[in-house]
């Protein structure tokens, strides 16, 4: 998706993916990059990567490249994955995790916004 001289790229990774970190991947004018998924990356994540968009016009330099993070969360689970998720969530305890840390969905949409210049 294009704003501007900004390229928007939605990218899909999975609960591991985010949780461990990861490098991925990713297309962009000049070829296929590599990203790092830092871990603990939460859904919704906005990451500019400067320079990496649309030329722009009648000027020197380029727009930037605005990736979002979506996690997805499997819906069919083999019994093999359903045990490990088992045993992540026994270890993770049934305990309120801490909010102030985290950053909420109207978090990540106003860094969205403020990505965007908007």
């Amino acid at each position: 998706q294009r704003r501007g001289e900004d390229i928007i790229l939605e990218v899909t990774i999975n609960v591991a993916q985010a949780a461990l970190g990861d490098e991925i991947p990713i297309p962009t004018l000049d070829g296929e990059e590599r990203f790092r998924i830092s871990p603990g990356t939460q859904p919704g994540h906005v990451a500019r990567l400067k320079g990496r968009g649309v030329p722009l016009l009648r000027q020197d330099g380029r727009g930037d490249l605005i990736v979002v993070l979506n996690v997805v969360v499997p819906t069919k689970l083999s019994p093999e994955q359903k045990t490990l998720f088992q045993e992540l969530d026994r270890t993770l305890g049934r305990e309120r995790m801490p909010e102030a840390k985290d950053k909420g969905f109207s978090d990540h949409l106003r860094d969205l916004k403020e990505a965007l210049g908007l």
